[in-house]
């Protein structure tokens, strides 16, 4: 039975016989997927809460307005594109795992490597798109509330004041884009590096 310093030592010795490059770019990969996973899940709990906040203020009030709708619906589209996204940078850190291995039969192919990360990128994507439309449909009726209103509105109209709910599906929305940026950001720079080894 071996000690604990000669499993030690094994292992040093096997991860020394790994290619520097191969085992700097398994860490680079494992270390990046671990920033972009965690960095985009407390954007998007911010994101998550803002859009909360949202529809529990608008539960409150009878008539709502279906511009808001549409932004809270493309909300929730980004934050589901999210979550997979968060699944994604957990296998970033696998497959970083993976080139540090030492046995070079669990090393993923470099066409492999690309291709999930040229995935993560379009993922990455889809959601600062979806996230753009629901922000730019939430701005364009706050836009649209706040030029149609005649002074002493909130007491002849209060449905076409800016409430701060309103305002929370556009924090819901950019922060979403912002947590899809790091992604696209994240994968960009892994692709790149990559491709240089």
């Amino acid at each position: 039975m071996q000690t604990e310093s000669e499993v030690r030592s094994s292992k040093t010795l096997a991860q020394s016989s790994l290619p520097a490059e191969t085992r700097g770019i398994g860490n680079t990969i494992r270390l990046t997927g671990w920033i972009s996973f965690w960095l985009q899940l407390a954007i998007g709990v911010v994101s998550v809460l803002a859009l909360l906040f949202a529809l529990t203020g608008r539960g409150f009030v009878q008539k709502q307005n279906a511009g808001l709708g549409i932004g809270i619906f493309w909300a929730v589209c980004g934050i589901v594109v999210l979550l997979f996204r968060l699944y994604w940078d957990f296998r970033y850190t696998r497959i970083g795992k993976a080139l540090e291995n030492s046995n070079p039969a669990l090393h993923p192919s470099k066409p492999d490597t690309t291709k999930i990360l040229r995935l993560g990128i379009v993922v990455s994507l889809v959601g600062m798109l979806l996230t753009l439309l629901g922000a730019g449909s939430t701005i364009l009726v706050l836009v649209a509330k706040s030029i149609s209103q005649p002074p002493g509105v909130a007491i002849t109209n209060p449905y076409n004041i800016i409430r701060a709910m309103d305002v929370f599906v556009a924090v819901a929305d950019i922060t979403g884009i912002a947590a899809h940026y790091v992604g696209t950001v994240a994968s960009l720079w892994l692709l790149e590096r990559v491709h240089q080894h």
